[in-house]
C-alpha cells in the first residue's frame, strides 16, 4: 500500500513505525482510563508500559530476526531497521510479560490485577498497530481469489506486488477489535484477578493460529510446514493460561 506515507528531503515517515507508536499511544490511553477506577495513577500506568515498550520491541525483533536470519546474515544493520517492518507478536509478548512481572514484583503492585487493566487496551493497541502491517506489506496472505482480496502495487511494499492476497492484516486488526469487546464485557463479570489477561491470551492465540493459515509469509516452522512458530507458541500459551484460568478460578489466590 503505502509504506512510506511521507517524504520530507531525507526523511521518510514510515507507516508502519507510525502505526506501531499509534497503537502504543491508544494501548497507554485506555488502560490509563481503565486504571483510574482501580486506584492505580496515570503515572504507574506510564511507566509501565515504558518497561513494555521497551522489551516487547527488542523482544519481538529478536524473534523475527531468528526466524529470518538468512536475510539479515548478509547485513546485519537491517536487523535494527524495525521502521520497515518485521515483528512477531509472540516474541515481544514472551518478553514484556517477563520483564513486566519482573518490574510489577519490584514496585510490589498486584501482578494479576495490573495485567487485567492492561489487557483490553493492549488488545486494542494490537488492532491500531496491525493497520502498519498492511500499509507496509509484511504479514501478507496466500494468494486468493476473493470479492475482498487485495492487491499490493507499490514497489517498496513488503509483500508479493501485482497478485491477489488474502487481507491477512486486516483479519489480525477485526480479530483484535472483537477481542476487546469481549474483555470488556468479560470485565463486568469478573470473578477473580487474572481473569481478564488470562482469557485476553486465549483467545488471542485462537484467533492468531486461525489467522495463520492464511498467511503466505514465512514464519518460520515448528511442526514440519503445517505449524508455523507462531501456531506452536500459541498452543503453548494457551495451555498455560487454561490452566491457570482453571487453577484460579478454584483457588482463593485468583479470587477477588
Amino acid at each position: 500500500m503505502h509504506p512510506v506515507l511521507l517524504h520530507i528531503g531525507s526523511f521518510n515517515l514510515y507507516t508502519y513505525g507510525l502505526f506501531v507508536a499509534l497503537g502504543f499511544m491508544t494501548a497507554i490511553f485506555i488502560s490509563k482510563k481503565n486504571a483510574k477506577s482501580h486506584g492505580i495513577s496515570s503515572e504507574t500506568i506510564t511507566d509501565i508500559f515504558f518497561v513494555i515498550l521497551v522489551s516487547a520491541l527488542s523482544g519481538a525483533r529478536l524473534l523475527y530476526v531468528l526466524i529470518n536470519f538468512d536475510g539479515f546474515k548478509n547485513n546485519l544493520l537491517d536487523i535494527f531497521k524495525i521502521w520497515n517492518g518485521g515483528l512477531v507478536f509472540f516474541g515481544g509478548f514472551i518478553a514484556a510479560v517477563g520483564t513486566a512481572a519482573i518490574y510489577l514484583k519490584v514496585k510490589k503492585l498486584n501482578i494479576w490485577k495490573t495485567a487485567d487493566i492492561l489487557a483490553p487496551g493492549i488488545a486494542l493497541g494490537h488492532a491500531v498497530g496491525r493497520m502498519g502491517c498492511f500499509f507496509a506489506g509484511c504479514c501478507y496472505g496466500k494468494e486468493c481469489s476473493l470479492p475482498f482480496a487485495v492487491k499490493f502495487t507499490n514497489p517498496e511494499s513488503l509483500a508479493p506486488v501485482g497478485v491477489y492476497l488474502h487481507p491477512t492484516q486486516i483479519y489480525s486488526v477485526v480479530s483484535n477489535l472483537i477481542l476487546f469487546f469481549i474483555l470488556l464485557r468479560l470485565q463486568k463479570n469478573k470473578k477473580f484477578d487474572g481473569m481478564i489477561f488470562l482469557s485476553y491470551i486465549m483467545f488471542y492465540s485462537i484467533f492468531r493460529s486461525i489467522v495463520e493459515f492464511f498467511r503466505g509469509d514465512f514464519r518460520g516452522d515448528f511442526f514440519f510446514e503445517f505449524i508455523s512458530m507462531s501456531q506452536g507458541i500459541g498452543f503453548l500459551v494457551f495451555l498455560v493460561a487454561f490452566i491457570l484460568l482453571i487453577k484460579f478460578s478454584r483457588s482463593p489466590y485468583g479470587s477477588k
